[in-house]
């Protein structure tokens, strides 16, 4: 007999990569999941999970198994509810940092909400990196320097970091860099691209002046640009919107190119083997490309 029941605890087990989530999923105890998971395997003479310090991990054969598993699985659960006359909606969990999530992702969103009615958006803003193995987060945009062994980490965009103020404070190409000494700087604290690394960029021996304002939060920098408090050296990425309005405008007589990488699409591996986490791994992949595309062309034509 087909153990169907150990074959959904292992798949929930698998797609939220913890016993205790799967327990919580489908309102058991997590013993009760151990001791499916224990039968499963002694039923197919092979180990599927193991232990990895605190994380749960699949084994080569549990990758495989889930694998071959998961999409009949997602269909069998999508016709049952078909057949109980409810509407099935599958839910994806992405997390974000806020400026990321609020200047770059809401915008887009409807669309992919428009082409997938089948599913249920979750979004949390939030600078803390995700443990897979304890939080339910199925995709996350990771704000960083893309290492983290052991996870799908693909670059999101190249990104520009362009000094930008108000159009009350100066006229768009009018300010040389030493100019800069006469206004207020706006700093993201967190950002990996400072304004040392802008002057040293263009052969700037000088030193980065003193003063100024100093945020820990991107989408406050430009906003204190966009209300006249000064020069923010931003990516081009977080300050789309206030550019293509006006509300912002690059002062500066020289824009060198800066390319840098600062958000990552991140996932444990195996969840590009849900149908629902690749339709969204595809679709901001596409709509990061076009976004590119068009940006390039309009800062460096």
């Amino acid at each position: 007999m087909i153990p169907f029941r150990n074959i959904a605890v292992f798949f929930h087990v698998a797609r939220i990569q913890s016993v205790t989530g799967a327990a919580e999923h489908l309102n058991i105890t997590s013993s009760a999941v151990s001791q499916q998971l224990r039968s499963l395997e002694e039923h197919l003479g092979t180990t599927l999970v193991v232990k990895s310090g605190r994380a749960l991990r699949l084994t080569e054969a549990g990758e495989h198994y889930f694998d071959l598993i998961s999409e009949d699985i997602e269909h069998i659960i999508k016709v049952t509810d078909q057949i109980k006359g409810t509407k099935t909606l599958t839910r994806i969990n992405i997390r974000a940092t806020p400026t990321i999530a609020t200047k770059w992702l809401l915008p887009r969103l409807s669309e992919f909400l428009s082409f997938h009615p089948d599913l249920e958006v979750r979004l949390d803003g939030s600078n803390e990196p995700t443990d897979f193995s304890r939080e339910r987060v199925d995709i996350e945009i990771r704000h960083g320097t893309g290492r983290w062994p052991g996870l799908y980490v693909q670059p999101l965009i190249t990104e520009h970091f362009l000094p930008v103020c108000s159009p009350t404070l100066a006229l768009p190409n009018s300010l040389s860099p030493n100019d800069f000494k006469d206004y207020r700087l706006i700093h993201s604290v967190k950002a990996q691209v400072q304004w040392r690394h802008w002057f040293a960029s263009i052969g700037s021996k000088r030193d980065v002046f003193s003063g100024g304002l100093y945020f820990d939060r991107s989408h406050m920098s430009v906003d204190a640009a966009a209300l006249g408090l000064g020069i923010a050296l931003e990516s081009n990425l977080m300050m789309e919107s206030e550019l293509t309005t006006g509300q912002l405008i690059i002062p500066s007589t020289v824009t060198p190119k800066m390319p840098v990488c600062t958000q990552w699409i991140v996932c444990p591996n195996q969840s590009l083997r849900l149908p629902h986490v690749r339709r969204f791994v595809e679709w901001i992949q596409d709509k990061a490309s076009q976004w590119s595309d068009q940006n390039d062309a309009q800062l460096f034509s």
